[in-house]
């Protein structure tokens, strides 16, 4: 069993800063008209330009009209979800399918199973899913995360609210925005949008964002188009993963032929 220690608490003070800061408004300049401008003399009215956005509305419907709903993300529980998510990182599904099968016949797809179970048996149940070694501490990294924080208790853990909830995740050995994020949402559906590969490729394809966009900036693109909807954020985020693995690849993309390519037509 792995020493206490490897899960550090993080302050809900900290985690209202993590949350909110990316979108603080800017210090004003001049008094703000209530015509959307600024008043930068008596009778003078100069209009603030409003930062484009992505249409995401368009490339949802455009998206679920030629793929139709997803069923995302596949799990018979909430903590098989989380296990998923964290075998998830930096390898194919089908390379998690196959440890959490092997996790499935062992009888270990329980947060006290894998708590009790040797390091070395779990690290040799999930070779599968590559970087085994971490992974397996990882999981038994959020085991324990959970049973101090929550008595093991998986309902309790999710109806703790999101940002305080996110924060204490992010506290946990392994567990970075995708993973945390991919765990709200997939499996306490909690309204949150995850930002991966898929879809930062496809903003920055699109043209709007750079390589060095921020994790929190591109969260927030997203959350503050509809606010509160983890239905769509679900939805929405599989389709994204479902276009970069057949269309929108890293290699060789196949813009032509993509359900999104008139947006590259049409400058976006």
């Amino acid at each position: 069993m792995l020493s206490v220690g490897i899960y550090r608490g993080k302050s809900v003070k900290s985690a209202a800063k993590v949350v909110l800061a990316p979108f603080s408004a800017p210090p004003a300049t001049a008094p703000i008209d209530s015509r959307g401008g600024e008043n930068v003399g008596e009778g003078q009215l100069v209009e603030i330009p409003r930062r484009p956005t992505p249409p995401l509305e368009e490339y949802y419907n455009s998206l679920f009209t030629a793929f139709g709903p997803q069923h995302w993300w596949p799990g018979e529980t909430q903590f098989e979800v989380i296990v998923g998510a964290i075998l998830a990182q930096n390898t194919a599904w089908v390379n998690v399918e196959r440890a959490i099968s092997n996790l499935r016949a062992a009888k270990l797809l329980s947060p006290a199973a894998i708590e009790r179970v040797p390091l070395r048996k779990l690290q040799a149940l999930i070779r599968s899913s590559g970087y085994f070694r971490q992974k397996a501490r990882k999981l038994k990294a959020f085991c324990q995360f959970l049973r101090i924080e929550y008595g093991g208790s998986l309902p309790q853990m999710f109806n703790t609210p999101t940002i305080t909830l996110r924060e204490k995740l992010l506290g946990v050995f392994g567990v970075g925005p995708e993973t945390a994020d991919s765990i709200l949402l997939y499996a306490g559906e909690h309204p949150v949008f995850v930002v991966d590969a898929y879809a930062k490729r496809l903003l920055m394809r699109h043209g709007w964002i750079e390589r060095e966009a921020k994790y929190e900036d591109v969260r927030w693109m997203f959350e503050r188009h509809s606010l509160g909807n983890s239905r769509w954020f679900n939805e929405f985020h599989a389709l994204i993963v479902n276009l970069g693995k057949k269309f929108c690849r890293k290699q060789e993309p196949l813009c032509g032929q993509c359900p999104l390519g008139r947006y590259l037509e049409e400058g976006r």
